[in-house]
């Protein structure tokens, strides 16, 4: 059934709905308004640290409708923006409406998400523009705790395969966070 009778509008919607799912599955609910603020939240900030290029390379993997919310309120002329960690993570927590303490845990699981979606590329190279303190903040980490590596041979759209030795939850928030970021599952 269309939902607007315009067929590649349709389609960015499912593809959008999509991409949130994996956003909120990843925070263990299925709250899309959360995922929907913490996707547009690390969208908006990675837009404005990043220079015009690769936040266009960036915008060009999206679908339609989540490339409109990045390209909400931008002005090219006035990025990158610099900032550290501090302003990323107030930032951040005031867009996303989480507390500053959850900013971590939400950033990696947006990455992961995005990172199931995205091209290697994209993300690589939007990650490798960033001052190492922010991309710390939002590279997911492996299970020895290192910063997982950009490189993937993963198809696009398609879920990282498990790796046994990792938990089935790696993504979710940690207890005291999943109350106030996640909700009841």
């Amino acid at each position: 059934m269309s939902r607007t009778g315009v067929d590649s509008l349709d389609r960015s919607i499912e593809k959008t709905n999509a991409w949130l799912a994996d956003v909120a599955s990843s925070f263990g609910t299925d709250d899309r308004r959360l995922a929907y603020r913490v996707t547009r939240s690390w969208l908006h900030i990675l837009r404005d640290r990043l220079p015009v290029p690769v936040a266009a390379h960036v915008a060009a993997q999206l679908p339609e409708l989540l490339r409109g919310v990045f390209y909400e309120g931008w002005n090219p002329s006035k990025v990158p923006i610099k900032f550290g960690r501090e302003e990323y993570v107030a930032r951040f927590a005031r867009d996303a409406q989480i507390h500053h303490s959850e900013v971590p845990v939400a950033g990696r699981n947006v990455t992961s998400a995005m990172r199931k979606h995205m091209s290697p590329g994209a993300i690589n190279e939007a990650l490798g523009v960033l001052p190492s303190d922010i991309k710390d903040l939002i590279t997911p980490q492996d299970g020895a705790g290192a910063r997982a590596e950009a490189a993937t041979t993963e198809p696009q759209d398609q879920p990282p395969a498990q790796d046994p030795a990792q938990p089935a939850a790696k993504h979710e928030a940690p207890a005291g966070s999943r109350s106030a970021v996640g909700g009841t599952p």
